[in-house]
């Protein structure tokens, strides 16, 4: 009978940090309240501090302003890409991509760098950023996604060319959570060179406006990077 209240419970207390977890748990048993107020205790304390969470301004801009925006378009590189590939290599014409640009050999390699800088970057600082709201980011990238791959209707690529850009997405979130620190120069070369390859791309034709949203967070880490609070980094 005490099977699920306790599961609850454990579940529950596994959305703590594992320092604060046994505190918690520790001092719920020595009140005595049984597993059915413990669990909700904990559930309500877990859920107080996601909402003081999103008072400030990191789970907005990593959810609202990277994640969401990135997602929607990384996918429109990931797919344009894909189809400048098939064009170059076996002459096919697809409706969803007109082609972009001066296409050649040289611009493929210049948008494939870009979606590997772009995305890992986007990922990076939604890790970094806010760490504790990292789900409502995942999901908020997850739904777009989903969308978009229940509209897609072109039959001579496959579906997962949309995701191209989430090895490297995920990559530089794995990087953002665990706080890997980022020397003031690398990120200033790194944000330097997506710039130039988007200087390239956009005075061939083959750079859309919207994409220079893509440009913010590799400029947000190297501002990051040289701050003196990061100073450690250097």
């Amino acid at each position: 009978m005490n099977s699920l209240p306790q599961s609850l419970l454990a579940l529950s207390a596994r959305l703590l940090e594992s320092d604060e977890r046994e505190a918690v748990l520790g001092d719920l048993a020595e009140v005595g309240h049984g597993a059915w107020r413990s669990a909700g205790e904990v559930l309500g304390l877990v859920m107080r501090r996601q909402v003081l969470l999103w008072t400030g301004w990191r789970p907005w801009l990593a959810a609202l302003g990277v994640a969401l925006p990135g997602t929607l378009l990384l996918m429109g590189a990931s797919l344009s890409i894909s189809c400048t590939y098939e064009r170059l290599t076996r002459g096919q014409m697809f409706g969803a991509c007109a082609p972009t640009g001066h296409e050649g050999p040289l611009l493929l390699a210049c948008h494939i760098a870009l979606l590997l800088i772009w995305a890992w970057t986007s990922g990076f600082v939604v890790g970094a950023v806010s760490r504790a709201t990292l789900w409502v980011s995942v999901a908020v990238c997850l739904s777009p996604c989903l969308y978009c791959l229940s509209k897609f209707h072109e039959s001579s690529v496959s579906a997962a060319c949309l995701y191209l850009f989430l090895p490297p997405a995920i990559l530089g979130a794995r990087q953002g959570l665990r706080m890997i620190r980022i020397r003031p120069g690398v990120a200033l070369a790194v944000a330097g060179l997506a710039t130039a390859l988007m200087v390239c791309a956009w005075g061939n034709g083959a750079l859309f406006s919207l994409n220079w949203a893509l440009i913010f967070p590799a400029w947000f880490i190297a501002l990051l990077a040289w701050s003196p609070a990061n100073g450690e980094r250097a």
